[in-house]
């Protein structure tokens, strides 16, 4: 008897929106979710009867289940639902997880993936131990123990300036690397290449009324070259800093997810299976060098999927600063050809729990359109972490 093997049969996304000024503004983290768990049940053919759970990734929501909510909600009463936070490679682990189940045979249909409304995100309050009434509000949890060359609030230097700097790289690299993607993802935009994995939202407007929402709103067709070079450091008192608004991800809204099942399950149910699961990582790092940990985390999926950097055709690795993917190709020897074609965070958007599994459509769709072959996406996390997935795509049947 063959091994189950982790694969998957469908995925979707919503557009990402722009926190506090977008579209998205007035949606929720949990409607989104609603929204792709809806839909990828629907694009998977399986009825929900057949659907074992639902794990979704959520950062900095309120410590809530948004997937157990989504499930109640789409009619799936009888799925359980599971939180995971790892911030920016959270859904990247749901999936992970979700394949580890399969594999296991413990489960055969797993929905995985994330969703995040920073325009949404609730506003905490904190008691300090030994004080009865004195609070800190809009308080955040910390990711790990604040200094000065760690900064627990500030990715911009655990992120982008000491990747930069460890690198020796320059501004001038980083706003290459961002303004290229912003010109990738408005192609993408014009060629249609999103259209299959999107599902449009019905967002509220602040008067009320609805609109229908279905494009990435994020990517800016007037960014140049002069622009980016224009615009000020976030920490200009730093001598010599080079992280800007501009070589940094946004700050956006959106959920993606994918069905995992088992080769089992799809062969029986007669499934085309889009992209089979082969590895999945998680690491960690010093969290001053956060942005390094893609370093780490890359090399150690690759060994657990049995291939090298060379055998890959295509990538994502996350430009929550364009210091990690530029770091991530010098270090490692990726083509910048073949990172990131769609454009990226700088670009599309960083909407920190979706991420990961939007990274994974993208590979599959554009595999898919490419005749196949590997994918990886990775990405650092907040605290010192990375997370990665190696994806295998076929050849679609009808190529």
């Amino acid at each position: 008897m063959s091994a189950i093997e982790a694969v998957i049969v469908a995925g979707a996304r919503t557009p990402v929106g722009t926190s506090f000024k977008g579209t998205l503004r007035d949606t929720t983290a949990m409607e989104l979710a609603e929204v792709v768990v809806a839909e990828v049940q629907k694009r998977s053919g399986l009825e929900p009867s057949q659907i074992d759970d639902i794990i979704l990734a959520e950062s900095n929501y309120g410590g809530g289940d948004v997937a157990r909510h989504a499930a109640v909600v789409t009619g799936m009463t009888q799925v359980p639902g599971q939180a995971i936070n790892r911030h920016c490679a959270g859904s990247l682990t749901a999936v992970g997880n979700a394949a580890a189940q399969i594999i296991s045979g413990a489960e055969r249909a797993i929905i995985a993936g994330g969703t995040q409304s920073i325009s949404t995100s609730p506003l905490q309050s904190f008691r300090t131990p030994g004080t009865v009434d004195e609070f800190t509000n809009k308080w955040m949890p910390p990711t790990h123990p604040d200094s000065p060359e760690a900064p627990n609030m500030d990715m911009s230097i655990t992120v982008g300036w000491n990747t930069a700097t460890e690198l020796d790289l320059t501004r001038e690299e980083m706003d290459a690397w961002a303004l290229r993607s912003h010109h990738r993802a408005i192609a993408a935009i014009d060629s249609g290449a999103f259209v299959e994995e999107i599902i449009p939202v019905s967002a509220r407007r602040q008067d009320g009324t609805f609109v229908e929402f279905t494009t990435d709103e994020h990517p800016r067709r007037d960014t140049t070259a002069d622009r980016l070079a224009g615009l000020k450091t976030l920490h200009p008192e730093i001598e010599g800093f080079s992280i800007t608004a501009g070589n940094s991800s946004g700050i956006n809204d959106a959920a993606a997810a994918v069905m995992v099942v088992g080769s089992d399950l799809a062969a029986s149910e007669e499934l085309e299976v889009l992209a089979t699961v082969k590895a999945w990582a998680a690491t960690g790092i010093n969290p001053a060098h956060t942005g390094l940990a893609v370093l780490d985390v890359i090399p150690k999926v690759l060994d657990r999927a049995g291939i090298g950097v060379s055998d890959v055709a295509l990538w994502e690795i996350n430009e929550a600063f364009a210091a990690v993917p530029v770091a991530a190709c010098k270090k490692l020897g990726i083509s910048e050809d073949i990172v990131n074609v769609l454009g990226s965070g700088c670009s599309i958007g960083h909407p920190v729990a979706a991420s990961g599994a939007r990274m994974i459509l993208s590979l599959i769709n554009e595999l898919r359109r490419r005749g196949g072959g590997y994918g990886v996406a990775a990405m650092c996390a907040g605290g010192g972490q990375a997370g990665a997935v190696v994806i295998d795509v076929p050849a679609p049947v009808n190529s």
